[in-house]
């Protein structure tokens, strides 16, 4: 005799649906609560509450920017002096750089190098002259001060003094070599060849449309080696 399958196929299999709930599966996919196929009804879960949202008013928008401009006034000049001040230390320290850089090469090479500056319209060029041609070749070592920066004459810049008496050494003099074209040579040795060892060379670098953010200055020994030296507060200090 065969017996029916019909009591077993009507009770549900129940199983935990994916929030945790414990409920049984009609015609193999859709997921029923427990309560819903014993109660014969369905049931409604609570909503998650929802937090109403808005927008900006025009008058909030129209204060924000006015503050966000008035912050904006305060800190554009302060943020232009320390960028104008930044430019003029880079550009010091790019001009030592050529400098050291041709007395390295000297030695490398073991022969005299120049390093030169040239005026070019408004622009001054700083190089190695390392083929002894006078000429910033594409392939030799510069760099390019370009306004408002610039290699300015000693005219009208602090008293160099303080430079002077840190040099120990009253027989050295100190030449200028900005605001004009000029060149100094270096030995095998990585000493300084020009002015028979008795001259210290200056590059003054200054901002030619503002003169508030101070100098710089170039200071070459004779033994070649290079410092830089500032005038923010009108007087000068050596900063390395």
């Amino acid at each position: 005799m065969r017996r029916s399958l019909a009591p077993y196929a009507a009770k549900p299999a129940f199983s935990y649906l994916p929030d945790g709930h414990l409920g049984t599966r009609r015609d193999g996919n859709a997921f029923v609560l427990k309560e819903e196929a014993l109660l014969g009804r369905r049931i409604k879960l609570p909503a998650w509450p929802v937090a109403p949202s808005r927008g900006f008013s025009l008058t909030e928008m129209v204060v924000t920017v006015a503050v966000m401009l008035v912050l904006a006034a305060i800190a554009i000049p302060s943020l232009t002096r320390v960028f104008a001040i930044y430019q003029l230390n880079d550009c010091a320290s790019r001009v030592a750089g050529i400098l050291k850089f041709t007395r390295y090469e000297a030695i490398r090479v073991n022969k005299q190098v120049s390093a030169r500056t040239l005026a070019t319209g408004a622009n001054w060029t700083v190089f190695a002259d390392t083929n002894g041609n006078g000429i910033a070749d594409p392939t030799e070592t510069q760099d390019v001060v370009i306004p408002p920066l610039g290699l300015v004459p000693a005219a009208g810049l602090p008293d160099p003094s303080p430079i002077a008496n840190s040099l120990g050494n009253a027989g050295l003099v100190l030449t200028v070599l900005s605001g004009v074209n000029a060149s100094v040579a270096f030995d095998s040795r990585g000493a300084v060849l020009s002015g028979n060892g008795t001259n210290v060379y200056v590059l003054y670098v200054g901002n030619l449309t503002d003169s508030t953010v101070g100098y710089r200055a170039v200071v070459l020994l004779p033994s070649g080696m290079v410092q830089i030296w500032s005038s923010s507060t009108g007087t000068w200090q050596q900063v390395s």
